[in-house]
């Protein structure tokens, strides 16, 4: 049995793990992922906290990552996907 969800439901899930700009980004996401592979995702809140990680600057994320190896965006992006924000300065990265 599935449920359909929309991305107020899908926010209301995700409101303890994200911030409003990342499970926006997030919904997106999954939303393309779906249209492009035809594959139904079941909503899983665990499931996605601890397969993303939020970091409101790349200043932020080289607190817990080696910033010789990961300098930029562009350089994370050979090593997992990553998500920006709409502001691009906060982003999504998937837990590697």
């Amino acid at each position: 049995m599935k449920d359909t969800i929309d991305i107020y439901s899908f926010r209301n899930a995700m409101k303890d793990y994200f911030s409003y700009d990342a499970i926006k980004a997030l919904w997106e996401y999954f939303e393309n992922y779906e249209n492009d592979t035809g594959t139904e995702l079941e909503l899983d809140p665990i499931a996605f906290r601890c397969d993303f990680n939020e970091y409101s600057s790349l200043e932020e994320f080289h607190k817990e990552y080696d910033k010789e190896k990961y300098p930029t965006l562009e350089k994370l992006q050979d090593h997992t996907t990553v998500i920006p924000f709409e502001d691009n300065k906060g982003f999504l990265i998937q837990a590697f």
